[in-house]
């Protein structure tokens, strides 16, 4: 829209977690590319892990919100704190950015209070006042989008276009040398290169058993003399202990190792990365690495975007399902089949399929097969 072109201090709010985020960034590429704004991010302490992996942005507010998950305490007093500290930057305009099972509104209410005088989001009932464009979301009922087109479409409603759509993660080049020092000190040559099996979950029902992960590796060992590390936040230490020790000699127990600049740099340099789907499946697709997915179903939105893939999906246990009812509106409509979890041999295939192409051309496709 002609009235967006003079915005030259916009404030985008996205406070989720580091995958949310990064599927934001073509969008934040078109703001930049099309009105050559300053943006300013205001996103959760999750979010704000990789921040200065990103481009295009030039400011950073790291706030955990309360109508978005996190473990924070929010008080009201915070609250109104950030909206004077947002209204002190006096930004032409916020642009929220939601997964369709959010609301705006609250972080619309808060760019009201700051004083922010355009105000861009979806809304799913009339938001009258709180925004003053918006686009009707129509989502998931009508149709089911790519987070990244959602968020290119939000954008495009004020005429905002990227060069390129693309997933995009930065680190520097003293990362390498850290990361081949710290792999050198286990024993592994700098000149290897790695496979990568990241197991550690956010929630209970995105995880993939133990057992498979342990079997999957022991397969791999068999079939490839190459490093598996197995990654992880220190939290995971215990669990990446676990699976290391069961799969043996070539399996390495990395979890807590790295910094998020150095992850980025052993996921770019891998050979194939294994992972549930989590941030690391978006740090793949932004480095284009080749990766197999172990895909709960719980967001067909959020699978890695244009790049070289497997997904193995598997069902979600009826206990630990979502009670958002948009959410359980998906998962009754596009899930109906129970998928169990894909066995470790079904796992080595696809690998197979990504290190061992048959026939040149991007991987990318979505497979359903039973446990053995």
């Amino acid at each position: 829209m002609d009235s967006w072109k003079d915005c030259k201090n916009i404030l985008c709010i996205r406070a989720d977690n580091m995958g949310d985020l990064i599927m934001t960034t073509p969008a934040f590429r078109a703001l930049k590319e099309t009105l050559g704004c300053r943006i300013t991010l205001l996103t959760s302490k999750a979010g704000g892990l990789i921040t200065n992996n990103l481009e295009n942005i030039d400011d950073v507010i790291i706030q955990d919100l309360p109508w978005v998950k996190s473990n924070a305490n929010n008080i009201s007093a915070e609250l109104l704190l950030l909206a004077e500290q947002l209204r002190a930057e006096k930004y032409d305009a916020a642009i929220i950015f939601t997964v369709y099972s959010q609301s705006a509104l609250p972080s619309a209410v808060l760019a009201y209070m700051a004083g922010i005088p355009k105000r861009l989001s979806y809304a799913r009932e009339n938001p009258y006042e709180l925004l003053t464009d918006w686009l009707p979301d129509r989502e998931p009922y009508d149709f089911i989008q790519h987070q990244v087109e959602r968020d290119l479409a939000l954008v495009a409603h004020i005429a905002a276009f990227p060069s390129c759509d693309l997933l995009k993660v930065l680190y520097e080049s003293k990362s390498l040398v850290s990361i081949n020092k710290k792999l050198s000190d286990l024993g592994i040559e700098p000149t290897q290169s790695w496979i990568i099996l990241h197991p550690g979950v956010s929630e209970d029902k995105r995880k993939y058993p133990v057992a498979y992960w342990i079997k999957t590796g022991q397969l791999l060992t068999k079939k490839y003399r190459i490093p598996l590390l197995i990654t992880g936040s220190a939290s995971e230490k215990i669990l990446a202990d676990e699976i290391a020790s069961g799969i043996g000699g070539q399996a390495f127990s990395m979890a807590g190792s790295f910094s998020m600049d150095e992850f980025i740099a052993l996921i770019d340099k891998a050979k194939c990365v294994v992972s549930v789907n989590t941030s690391t499946i978006h740090i793949a697709a932004a480095t284009q690495s080749p990766l197999v997915v172990l895909y709960a179903q719980t967001n067909p939105q959020h699978t890695p975007w244009k790049s070289k893939h497997v997904l193995l999906p598997f069902s979600v246990e009826e206990n630990l399902r979502s009670k958002n009812t948009i959410v359980r509106f998906v998962s009754e409509m596009y899930y109906k089949d129970t998928i169990p979890y894909p066995a470790p041999d079904i796992v080595l295939k696809a690998i197979e399929e990504l290190m061992e192409p048959v026939e040149a051309g991007t991987l990318n496709k979505e497979v359903s097969l039973s446990a053995a």
